[in-house]
């Protein structure tokens, strides 16, 4: 009997390893998924503000996308400007545990719903007043 002694801390022990275990997997696909939204966000704003001056200067649209990336912590990797539509794409470094440094990516599509003067731009179905 005496090998029994002190197995419930063991058992306890592991338990908690367990669980420790499971609240990191938790914390960090909670993590990928913030980052994620956060770099698909800042793609949308880019997406915007390059679509915003794609019709009057377009040169200087993708500069504007960039800076806008720049200010979420993003880096705008490729911006393509045609005809008043601007596609931006975006990436975001992350470190995980275990696993190491990725990089989530992000994409998005911006330009007018509608060609007339005074037009709604467009990103994924949501639309901003100029």
């Amino acid at each position: 009997m005496q090998y029994e002694r002190g197995s419930a801390t063991l058992w306890g022990v592991a338990l908690m390893g367990l669980l420790m275990a499971i609240g990191t997997a938790f914390a960090t696909v909670g993590s990928v998924r913030v980052a994620r939204h956060h770099v698909n966000g800042a793609a949308d704003l880019s997406a915007l503000a390059a679509a915003k001056l794609a019709l009057t200067d377009p040169e200087g649209a993708c500069d504007r996308a960039s800076a806008v990336a720049a200010q979420n912590d993003v880096e705008l990797t490729r911006c393509v400007v045609n005809d008043d539509f601007a596609d931006v794409w975006t990436a975001l470094p992350i470190s995980l545990p275990l696993l190491g440094t990725r990089t989530l990516t992000g994409r998005s599509r911006a330009g007018p719903a509608d060609p007339t003067p005074g037009r709604t731009l467009t990103v994924h179905g949501q639309a901003e007043h100029p």
